[in-house]
């Protein structure tokens, strides 16, 4: 049985060792953290999954971001314990999430990722928007919460200041 809810501040470490365990040394030097720096997390989009003892065993967080001037969602990082992958944890965290993004009014979320995983959920190649490198553009990848929205938006990805 798992339970999902908001991460609290003091579930902060017990998140970041879960994204220690499920990604390569060095994440935090990869684009996406840069655009993260100094800027607070949209906490209410922030969740965590937990098993039956209270366990956290997935995690997801979003970031406010800017393409060419536009409001834009950072999805990332997510991360499933490798004990509970497989468990749909993943999926379940993007579904409540994603719904949640589109009632608080955003209209689009960015992430970088493995295409084949997100485009179950929707998410397509943005040709036009550039994260800022090292990033594979194949990677880059959107979604629209509100039909439309990322129609002409285009340009390098920055931080929300």
């Amino acid at each position: 049985m798992y339970t999902t809810a908001v991460e609290r501040p003091e579930d902060w470490w017990e998140v970041e060792a879960l994204y220690d365990s499920a990604f390569a040394p060095g994440r935090s030097a990869l684009s996406s953290y840069r655009l993260r720096e100094d800027v607070d997390p949209v906490a209410p989009l922030c969740r965590v999954a937990r098993d039956s003892s209270g366990a956290v065993v997935a995690a997801i967080r979003y970031w406010p971001v800017r393409v060419n001037g536009q409001r834009v969602l950072l999805l990332g990082p997510i991360a499933v314990h490798p004990v509970t992958q497989g468990a749909g944890l993943g999926g379940l965290l993007m579904r409540e999430t994603l719904h949640a993004a589109a009632e608080m009014g955003f209209e689009r979320v960015l992430l970088v990722g493995d295409p084949p995983y997100y485009q179950r959920f929707g998410f397509t190649r943005l040709e036009a928007v550039e994260m800022p490198p090292p990033t594979n553009p194949e990677r880059v990848l959107g979604l629209a919460l509100v039909p439309g929205a990322w129609d002409n938006v285009a340009g390098e990805v920055t931080r929300a200041a």
